[in-house]
């Protein structure tokens, strides 16, 4: 008797809460990131929609191009704020990846080979682009700030 197959998206589905589990434990044994002191919720929260936009993506129609993450948009205006460094975004996002790939090695006895490999490629080019626009909002966060700083320090032409 075979096993009954599941596709990645279901799998992952099911298994957000525990891949949050496992990013934070990874990132809890990370010195980089945790040099930033952050609240646990502070440091998850972005998850769950980075998940859920993982999933919107797994579900499309197979070749669909990633779409514009505003949420990812927003976590990197927040860690900019919080003092991250773009590499620290990189090591965010490079665990984010080893979560899901270790959900479906747990999962390997049910998960749709016939679909997996698509299915890989499709969660690595949506996390690369999760995290391009991590950077882009982390960019703009960081320009704004700058800029909002000269206009500070800039003297009066009234004086």
């Amino acid at each position: 008797m075979t096993n009954p197959t599941e596709s990645v998206a279901a799998i992952l589905g099911r298994s957000v809460d525990a891949m949050i589990h496992d990013w934070a434990e990874l990132v809890e044994h990370d010195e980089e990131l945790t040099s930033v002191w952050l609240k646990h919720d502070d440091r998850i929260v972005h998850l769950y929609t980075l998940f859920h936009d993982l999933l919107v993506r797994l579900r499309l129609p197979h070749g669909s191009t990633a779409l514009k993450s505003i949420a990812a948009r927003l976590h990197g205006e927040l860690r900019s704020k919080q003092g991250y460094t773009v590499p620290m975004l990189v090591e965010e996002s490079r665990i984010m990846e080893l979560t899901v790939f270790g959900i479906l090695e747990k999962n390997i006895a049910t998960v749709d080979l016939s679909q997996v490999l698509r299915d890989v490629i499709t969660v690595a080019d949506e996390v690369d682009s999760q995290l391009k626009q991590a950077i882009l909002g982390y960019m703009e966060s960081r320009r704004s700030n700058r800029g909002l700083g000269s206009l500070l320090r800039r003297p009066s032409l009234m004086a």
